[in-house]
Order: C-alpha cells, then sequence, then structure tokens
C-alpha cells in the first residue's frame, strides 16, 4: 500500500520504458511532467469533463505554473504511480492541483508537484471566469 500525501487519490499507472530513460540511466525529468498531465487529463475526464466539453463551452483550464521537487529517481521496468488532488479553487478563475509519483515495488516517493491553472477562453486564449459547470464536476 502506497503512503499518499492526501486522501483519496485519482491514481494512474506507468510502466518506465526505454524511451522514458535518458543519459544518466533513470527517468528523463520532463517524463514526469508528461505523466502528471496525463493524470490531470485522465481525472478531469473521470470528473466528467473532457476535451469536448472544454470546446462546447469555449473554455478551458490551463496550466499557469508548475512546480516539481525530485525526490529520487526511477529506473527502466519500475512501476510507478502517479496520484493527483485538486486542491483549490477560487471559485472564478483559478485552481489548483498537486501530485504525487510513488514507486509501487518499495513505495518511495519519487516526485511530489504542484501545478496552478487558469479559466481560459479557447478561442481567444484569454483569461475567462470559470463556467458553474466546472465548479459542479
Amino acid at each position: 500500500m502506497l503512503a499518499w500525501d492526501h486522501p483519496a487519490p485519482f491514481v494512474i499507472e506507468r510502466t518506465v520504458g526505454e524511451s522514458d530513460i535518458d543519459g544518466l540511466e533513470h527517468t528523463n525529468n520532463a517524463v514526469y511532467v508528461q505523466w502528471c498531465e496525463q493524470a490531470a487529463w485522465a481525472h478531469t475526464e473521470a470528473l466528467g469533463m473532457d476535451l469536448a466539453g472544454y470546446r462546447a463551452l469555449d473554455r478551458a483550464m490551463a496550466v499557469i505554473h508548475g512546480e516539481y521537487d525530485y525526490l529520487a529517481a526511477s529506473r527502466l521496468g519500475d512501476r510507478v504511480a502517479i496520484a493527483t488532488w485538486i486542491t483549490g479553487w477560487d471559485r472564478r478563475l483559478t485552481m489548483s492541483r498537486v501530485f504525487q509519483v510513488c514507486r509501487e515495488g518499495d513505495g518511495v516517493t519519487l516526485l511530489r508537484g504542484r501545478m496552478a491553472f487558469a479559466c481560459i477562453e479557447i478561442s481567444t486564449g484569454r483569461p475567462r471566469r470559470m463556467p458553474g459547470v466546472f465548479l459542479e464536476v
């Protein structure tokens, strides 16, 4: 059992593949960011909002800040669990989400991350107030 930082995580799992490995023979830092993005999208879809829904509303949550603490390395063949939680909304424009990546074999936390998002109008790219459905979801 993995020791999560927060209760009730949304979790996806990945196995470190050859294309994930860098010259230092561990998972490249950018791969962790991609996994976090994949977890965020999967969580959003599980909550009932997908890309088609975003497009229909002409609104989306776009990353405005990302911060990652790389705590330990993963290597080829390691199985990892990527957990995410929505940790804050200002009910108008922004939300925050955190991530924790753990190696399943020994439970070691490999990464902790944070992302801040702003609601944008897709057609213009400009910040816009969140539609009510975002808060409901």
